[in-house]
């Protein structure tokens, strides 16, 4: 079991003793996953206050209601650092703001050190704790809440280091998860955004969602949409990007009904599209999308507007890094660059996607593909 290097021991190896350093040299974590034990296996040993917060971290970390730190060779005042050590876990530490309710202690003086006894309450459960996903960065996050969405999940919790956003960032990636998960995609689900602790460059982001209709519900149509988008691709896989983007449009514009929204969201969805043959901009676009993941194509929602009218369409990915925009809701829709697009009357924030310049073969060059599945 490795112990943690005690702090004036540190400091002669940072000052000189370089015989020393020229043979080995330890590494120190500030939040180790198994802190020194006494030679009772059951009792965790430490000597500075930093020893100390990481043991208590390490009882949270495992759920446990309770625990013994013994304190040897311990210089400070024992009771004002258990007292400190406590708040610190239960109000500073991420897993601690989130899942402690309260931290209580008690401790002994027993010949040459001190033994503590540690009292834990939580208002989390031990399987929330131990479910908690580690992330860094604005990809990873979007991932992790793309696939708690494809799983109907009622809740996802993530542990972000380097983390300076707030509430409505997250939101922003909930959001654009949504539209990474087309086969889950039955309607933006509301949720809410909490994080422990309030403040600090490493947190707990807690998301709760829900849905707007039963998870299990959502859950059959989901297969069968995937199903469905399987079938309609079946005959496409191994076109190239450009041979495919002119069947998966083809596909779209004969098989789908361009309808105008619905109030209640009916027809915003890929199910909709390539179930029910009727869908708005929205629904084309998400349908576009999931039929682009079943050929491992690269392809984008994108939310702008048109002629003033809130409006969905796809920017995707061709051969060599080039990008055009495809919105198989209009019949002009065909990979069409930045400027085109713009100049139909389409708007969109330009920065949030890739530039689709004017450095690819023109749409007129792409071979006219075999008749498309369902038309």
């Amino acid at each position: 079991m490795r112990r943690i290097l005690p702090a004036l021991l540190l400091l002669g190896l940072l000052c000189g003793c370089s015989a020393m350093l020229e043979r080995s040299y330890l590494v120190v974590t500030p939040h180790p996953e198994h802190p020194a034990t006494a030679d009772d296996s059951d009792v965790l040993q430490v000597s500075t206050y930093q020893d100390l917060v990481n043991g208590i971290l390490y009882f949270v970390n495992q759920g446990a209601a309770s625990g013994v730190i013994r304190l040897t060779d311990y210089t400070r005042d024992v009771e004002a650092d258990l007292n400190s050590a406590c708040l610190e876990v239960a109000r500073d530490a991420p897993i601690g703001a989130y899942a402690v309710d309260f931290i209580k202690y008690d401790y002994t003086r027993v010949v040459k050190y001190y033994e503590a006894s540690i009292t834990i309450s939580y208002r989390r459960t031990l399987e929330q704790i131990q479910s908690v996903q580690n992330v860094t960065g604005s990809t990873a996050i979007r991932a992790e809440l793309r696939e708690a969405l494809l799983d109907f999940a009622s809740e996802s919790v993530l542990h972000i280091a380097y983390f300076n956003e707030d509430e409505e960032y997250i939101e922003s990636l909930i959001q654009q998860a949504y539209y990474d998960a087309p086969a889950a995609a039955f309607g933006m689900p509301q949720y809410t955004v909490s994080l422990y602790p309030e403040t600090g460059s490493e947190r707990i982001v807690e998301i709760l969602l829900t849905y707007p209709d039963d998870p299990d519900v959502l859950r059959r149509r989901s297969a069968q949409l995937q199903q469905q988008a399987a079938q309609l691709t079946e005959s496409l896989q191994g076109q190239s990007s450009r041979r495919a983007a002119q069947s998966l449009f083809d596909l779209l514009r004969t098989r789908v009904e361009v309808a105008a929204a619905a109030e209640d969201g009916s027809r915003s969805t890929a199910y909709a599209a390539l179930m029910e043959n009727r869908a708005d901009s929205q629904g084309i676009a998400l349908a576009f999308q999931l039929l682009c993941q079943e050929l491992e194509l690269e392809s984008t929602v994108v939310q702008g507007t048109l002629d003033g009218q809130v409006h969905f369409w796809n920017v995707y990915a061709l051969e060599d890094g080039v990008y055009r925009h495809i919105d198989a809701s209009r019949e002009a829709g065909l990979l069409l660059t930045d400027d085109e697009l713009s100049s139909l009357g389409y708007q969109w924030n330009r920065e949030e996607t890739p530039a689709c310049g004017s450095s690819a073969v023109p749409p007129s060059s792409v071979p006219s593909p075999s008749p498309s599945p369902g038309a």
